[in-house]
């Protein structure tokens, strides 16, 4: 169901008042990746218990495989039956076109990522492009954020090790951070500060003295991507030190999977997968819950 341009304005209104009380607050709102109902089911969940507002966000893949309008219309009907505060981000999109057709379906917060679809992309053409979509998301209100280049890893279960002599050299600047702002003038800017995208066998380190000076230099907001598989007390810090948004991805696959497989193992005769379903939306569930009690943002909804 099509929302009109006042209910999108709404909408956009209040993810922004959200975005603003993180900031006086001190909490990060949690932004969670969805594949698949049982997914959305778990986060609203998770959000009702702990009475916590919550992001539900999708890829340029998972909008391929779900559809642009119909995340729009689950993410509301079930919004609706669980009272919950939930918007919805445009996770990634590799394109200004994608994005204008999430902000034309009310999708309250874009992140265009140019450097997704062409990883040597140049700051000019980043800049040009994202400041398209930041023009076109000023007609209903959506938050747009944004990054100066490519962020490494992908949402999925790595053996590898994390070297950080590498990724210390895609690490944010404050001068750099700040020029990328004023040049597009972005909502939010995604921080790299040793986060990465994935689980990897040994647990992540976020660089929190990095991550406080990019917080004195720039106004707006602070998002963290990569979150999976990062130790809490990193999270309890950087909603404290001020970010407003943490993505979460891999760490509900995992649980989603794994779950899922013992399950299946342990009913090899049940064939009505639905029945076996609130299992594995439970063990997602928990991992939500976990992560809004790291975020500090339990008990800050306002339905």
């Amino acid at each position: 169901m099509s929302h009109s341009i006042r209910q999108i304005r709404d909408n956009t209104t209040r993810a922004r008042h959200l975005m603003q009380r993180s900031r006086q607050q001190k909490f990060a709102v949690g932004a969670f990746n969805i594949d698949n109902q049982e997914t959305l089911i778990a986060i609203s969940l998770a959000a009702q218990k702990l009475n916590a507002p919550v992001l539900v966000e999708v890829s340029d893949g998972e909008v391929e495989a779900l559809g642009l309008e119909n995340v729009r219309d689950m993410v509301d009907n079930y919004k609706d039956e669980y009272g919950v505060e939930m918007y919805i981000n445009l996770d990634h999109s590799p394109t200004v076109e994608g994005c204008k057709r999430a902000i034309d379906a009310g999708y309250e917060f874009i992140h265009i990522d140019i450097s997704q679809a062409n990883h040597d992309a140049s700051e000019e053409e980043i800049i040009a492009k994202t400041k398209e979509v930041v023009e076109y998301a000023k007609f209903t209100g959506a938050l747009v954020e944004s990054e100066p280049h490519y962020f490494g890893g992908s949402s999925n279960l790595h053996d590898e090790e994390i070297n950080y002599d590498e990724i210390r050299k895609t690490f944010s600047t404050p001068e750099g951070a700040k020029r990328f702002i004023d040049a597009t003038g972005i909502d939010t800017f995604a921080a790299a500060i040793g986060n990465l995208h994935g689980k990897y066998p040994v647990p992540k380190e976020l660089d929190l003295e990095l991550l406080t000076r990019l917080r004195e230099a720039i106004d707006g907001q602070i998002s963290l991507h990569g979150g999976s598989g990062t130790p809490l007390h990193y999270f309890e810090e950087a909603a404290r030190i001020g970010v407003s948004k943490i993505n979460i991805n891999s760490d509900m696959r995992y649980a989603f999977r794994t779950t899922l497989e013992k399950v299946l193992a342990d009913n090899p005769k049940e064939y009505a997968v639905v029945k076996l379903m609130p299992t594995v939306y439970e063990a997602v569930q928990a991992v939500v819950e976990e992560k809004i009690h790291a975020f500090g943002s339990a008990g800050k909804a306002i339905s």
